[in-house]
């Protein structure tokens, strides 16, 4: 089963802008994750063509599972 972060953000323009993360720490909880957006967003490492993040909008949890069939 794949499972991945997404952490979504409003620009400085107000479009959303997305960062998915692989793999993420497990039990990690809405403080850290919070804590985590607003560096992101005060260290102003990601530039989008609508302007910088600026708003941790929301993040969530993904999983899915795939099923992979081989033909010879």
């Amino acid at each position: 089963m794949d499972k991945v972060l997404e952490l979504v953000f409003l620009t400085a323009g107000g479009k959303t802008a997305r960062i998915t993360v692989d793999n993420p720490k497990e039990n990690l909880g809405q403080q850290e994750i919070e804590q985590a957006m607003k560096d992101i967003i005060d260290s102003k490492a990601f530039l989008t063509t609508s302007g910088p993040f600026a708003v941790a909008k929301e993040a969530r949890f993904v999983e899915r599972n795939v099923q992979i069939y081989q033909f010879s």
